[in-house]
């Protein structure tokens, strides 16, 4: 009795959704193409430049293990 009354609801549901979702489409505010360039220029230079913090830092941190490896291994 609980699954038809469930399956009975979906299809309302369903098309509730649909309105709801149409309705906050409308509210949106795209960006203009200039905004999406800039962002996106932000977005690759933020990426290659944490790229480059990290391979640092990792540099960094292997050459200090290596050297105490290297210091109790002899």
């Amino acid at each position: 009795m609980e699954l038809t009354r469930e399956l009975t609801r979906l299809p309302l549901a369903t098309k509730s959704y649909f309105e709801e979702l149409q309705a906050e489409m409308r509210r949106v505010t795209w960006p203009s193409w200039p905004q999406v360039r800039a962002t996106t220029a932000v977005v690759i230079a933020s990426v290659f430049l944490f790229a480059a913090y990290f391979a640092l830092v990792n540099w960094i941190v292997n050459s200090a293990i290596t050297k105490i490896i290297s210091y109790f291994t002899k």
